[in-house]
């Protein structure tokens, strides 16, 4: 189990080292960085000032002590400073950072708290209303646009009906748990876990029907097993599987939903920067917040490879 959970680890750090070394790469590839900051010759700016623009930002050295400085300042916390006010970015990114992790966190249960269970019911009532109930919820989850979905919403419950805020943020410094900051969650929160929700249902319901017409659970149904016994202890365990597997993809859904979902909401996240700095072409704010997702995405597969080796003991000696 140990060198189990010491492989995935290995594999994860690869994964990110990989990742600063492409996000540093582009970032060389798209131009003399200084451009970001003056034009040569431009107004105020003289050769002199020029060059020690380049020396400042390691440009006099080869590519590979290049990356290796990146890599040196980003391990410390040195993720460089904004383009329009010269802010540490890192400061940037602890002010917004629970804002985009409690927005994920908020969807990701509401996407678990749906799917799971909505799956294992559509298996269990197999062909009957509820089952043809939860796989129209599927079809209907997994079909919708992100943007699209939003805007609706926004349409009926905020500006119709007026049930809900149509975007940012609730004031979260004194009681966080009253309705009138919570309601800002439940728009933005409903429109990026439901295509997960979905996608949880469909894996959730594929695999417990498979389970369900195994030969160990015909054989605990003939022992006169309750029912309960047997959907809860001998299937949904091994049913488990498959949406676990694809945990890391809907992830995936959620780090590139919320960029679009953020943006349409106006909340104030790292999908929401990470956009106004594609506008503003501010590099070092786009480069963090590349790199920030794809570290997430590394923790997300090593937790879930973890989780593998505890819910099937084969798994730990592949």
């Amino acid at each position: 189990m140990r060198s189990f959970i010491f492989r995935r680890f290995i594999y994860a750090i690869i994964s990110i080292i990989a990742a600063t070394f492409l996000v540093f790469g582009l970032s060389r590839l798209s131009g003399d960085p200084r451009l970001l900051y003056a034009k040569p010759g431009g107004y105020g700016n003289t050769e002199e000032q020029w060059e020690a623009l380049g020396k400042k930002l390691g440009l006099d050295k080869p590519f590979h002590v290049q990356y290796l400085m990146y890599l040196g300042r980003t391990l410390k916390g040195d993720l460089g400073k904004t383009l329009l006010d010269e802010r540490p970015v890192l400061d940037l990114f602890q002010e917004l950072l629970w804002s985009t992790v409690s927005l994920g966190i908020i969807s990701w249960v509401f996407a678990t708290g749906l799917g799971i269970p909505l799956g294992i019911l559509s298996a269990v009532k197999r062909g009957t209303v509820w089952d043809y109930i939860a796989r129209s919820i599927a079809l209907l989850g997994v079909s919708m646009p992100t943007f699209w979905l939003a805007i609706i919403l926004i349409l009926i419950f905020a500006v119709n009906l007026g049930w809900l805020p149509a975007g940012t943020r609730g004031n979260f410094d004194g009681h966080w748990w009253q309705w009138k900051n919570l309601s800002y969650y439940v728009l933005p929160s409903f429109t990026l876990g439901i295509g997960a929700a979905a996608g949880y249902l469909r894996i959730t319901r594929s695999a417990m029907l498979e389970v369900l017409d195994s030969e160990y659970v015909k054989l605990a149904r003939a022992k006169g097993v309750s029912n309960n016994v047997v959907i809860w202890k001998h299937a949904f365990k091994n049913a488990l599987i498959p949406p676990l597997t694809i945990a890391p993809l809907l992830m995936v859904s959620f780090i590139t939903g919320v960029i679009v979902t953020e943006s349409i909401f106006a909340w104030p996240g790292l999908g929401r920067i990470g956009v106004d700095a594609i506008g503003n072409n501010d590099f070092p704010v786009l480069t963090a917040t590349v790199l920030f997702f794809a570290i997430i995405f590394a923790i997300v597969n090593f937790l879930t490879d973890i989780a593998y080796a505890f819910i099937d003991p084969r798994i730990r000696y592949s």
